[in-house]
């Protein structure tokens, strides 16, 4: 066994980089099967026997070197004498003779030794791996160790698939009961349809929010330039890329419109928000200079602005009836939305602007910079505003 040390560790690490690019059964159950060719070239045929009642739901039949058709590997393999024995003693077998395998159309195929491997869960035994090799062959000791390593791989690689496919399964499920609902409604209010649709009657209740804007500047202008199709193109490529460190980061996407949208982040306490709501605000930063450097050459870049405020608003769901459908979502209403969604318009540049209070309770997390007092349409007085972004040579840090 120490002699194959490094040609197993070799195979591991080889096996561990195929199969991390993938979360999909049947290509796991592939690559698998390829690297145990691989691994013993006198192989006629390897393959991974799925003992799991709902395989059939979540695999496709493989094509078996055995057949001349996709065969599934269970239909010729499941009952053959390794396998059984492999399964009845809970261990790894070699048979220096195997009878013949037959084909459905009755022919036999002649076939060397033959092993059976189970793959563990755990102490339930989730599938095994079949190996049979050509007539006139051998298994050498490390071809079995290898095996041995390609089956202890294989039980974490297949587990995981499975527990995507389930997730995907669940997604799809609350897809289906969610039908009823507008497509842009937010995760706040699924969750409540899942765990607890009667809240959905449920009054309005004051919360500490953050609120964070995004606004697409120049949007019309974009029509100048590229046609109706790229720039939906574009607007679609750049606002999916921002689901992902919204939602990381525990935000709602509660409006949606051509241009912009609208954020609120209420999970945690208030100083919980407005972290949550400036790392979205970072990424979405970040992703939009990402996707500006992959731009065509000749392409103007894509300016984002955003604007976020922290405060006390009315949270709660909201229901928009028309003659046709219901729309419902989940609305932070107050002082602290509108003047997110100013400090979004005043932003230029690509800026991140933030309301005091933000910057307050974000307080030795990030360096914020002041951009002076400034009057906003709808409020009565002045506002100090401060930035996340270092820009300009006024720009100077908060004490």
């Amino acid at each position: 066994m120490q002699r194959y040390y490094r040609e197993r560790f070799e195979a591991q690490r080889g096996l561990a980089r195929k199969l991390a690019s993938t979360m999909e059964v049947n290509e796991i159950l592939e690559k698998l099967r390829e690297e145990a060719r691989h691994l013993v070239p006198s192989a006629k045929e390897a393959c991974l026997l799925l003992l799991d009642p709902e395989a059939g739901k979540y695999t496709r039949p493989l094509q078996c070197a055995l057949h001349d058709r996709p065969v599934n590997c269970l239909s010729c393999k499941r009952d053959r004498t390794a396998v059984r024995q492999a399964l009845a003693r809970r261990k790894g077998v070699v048979l220096s003779r195997s009878e013949p395998i037959r084909r459905p159309d009755g022919g036999l195929v002649e076939i060397g030794p033959e092993a059976a491997l189970p793959i563990f869960c755990g102490e339930e035994i989730l599938a095994v791996t079949s190996v049979v090799l050509k007539p006139g062959s051998r298994f050498k000791s490390r071809d079995f160790f290898l095996l041995q390593d390609l089956s202890e791989m294989a039980g974490n690689a297949l587990l995981n698939a499975k527990k995507h496919w389930e997730a995907a399964q669940e997604k799809i499920r609350l897809s289906q009961m969610l039908t009823s609902l507008s497509p842009f409604v937010p995760r706040s209010v699924m969750s409540l349809v899942e765990t607890s649709p009667e809240l959905l009657a449920s009054q309005k209740e004051k919360k500490d929010v953050t609120v964070l804007f995004l606004d697409l500047e120049g949007y019309t202008r974009l029509f100048n330039r590229l046609s109706e199709a790229e720039v939906s193109d574009l607007i679609e490529q750049m606002f999916s890329g921002f689901i992902d460190p919204i939602h990381r980061s525990g935000g709602d996407i509660n409006e949606t419109a051509g241009d912009g949208l609208m954020i609120i982040f209420k999970n945690g306490d208030a100083k919980a928000n407005a972290a949550s709501a400036v790392r979205a605000a970072l990424d979405i930063w970040e992703r939009t200079c990402q996707l500006n450097s992959g731009l065509k050459a000749g392409m103007a870049p894509v300016v984002l602005n955003m604007g976020l405020s922290s405060g006390a608003a009315l949270v709660g769901m909201t229901r928009f009836r028309g003659s046709l459908s219901t729309r419902m979502t989940f609305t932070a209403s107050g002082l602290v939305t509108n003047l997110a969604a100013r400090l979004a318009d005043l932003a230029t540049g690509g800026d991140i602007l933030i309301s005091q209070e933000t910057g307050r309770l974000i307080e030795g997390l990030w360096p914020v910079w002041e951009r002076g007092l400034v009057k906003l349409k709808g409020l009565d007085e002045p506002v100090r505003v401060f930035s996340i972004l270092k820009a300009g040579a006024q720009s100077a840090p908060v004490e």
